[in-house]
């Protein structure tokens, strides 16, 4: 009888090329929820779960923030932050060819490039924290500071 070998994302892999402890959690889904509802889904605490937001500079670079789920990106202070004049949202169409990832499975870790990248500064309390494993159905628990680690990030004071 085979076994059931657990499929690792690009995300996974990197966490386990860095020594980074984690766990996995899947919940079953055919397209984008967001993370309240999937902290719901799979009974997480909110303030433990974070999403990833990919925005555009005036300088035309890319730049990844990780926000708690039930917060707002301040996109003043998310530019201060990575030294821009001003960030926008990118375009949900424009997700995987930017980030080698689609909407609902998005990840700081493992996209195409190394984007600039930073965590709400809230996060760097917690034990852990919760983000996307890298494709619908998957999330991550790992510790703020390993997440840092693995996505290049530094914290910052990002949310209203």
């Amino acid at each position: 009888m085979a076994k059931n070998k657990e499929v690792k994302t690009n995300a996974m892999r990197i966490l386990d090329r860095l020594k980074i402890d984690y766990s996995h959690y899947t919940y079953e889904c055919e397209e984008f929820v967001d993370g309240i509802q999937i902290a719901d889904k799979l009974n997480l605490p909110h303030e433990k779960v974070y999403k990833t937001l990919v925005t555009v500079g005036n300088s035309k670079n890319y730049f990844v923030f990780v926000i708690p789920i039930e917060a707002e990106l301040d996109l003043k202070k998310a530019a201060k932050a990575v030294g821009e004049k001003a960030v926008a949202m990118i375009h949900v169409k424009d997700i995987n060819s930017i980030t080698g990832y689609i909407r609902g499975g998005c990840t700081a870790v493992g996209m195409k490039k190394q984007y600039v990248t930073r965590i709400a500064e809230q996060a760097e309390a917690l034990p852990t924290m919760i983000v996307s494993g890298g494709r619908i159905g998957s999330q991550i628990e790992l510790a703020p500071a390993d997440l840092c680690k693995a996505a290049n990030a530094e914290y910052a004071d990002i949310t209203m």
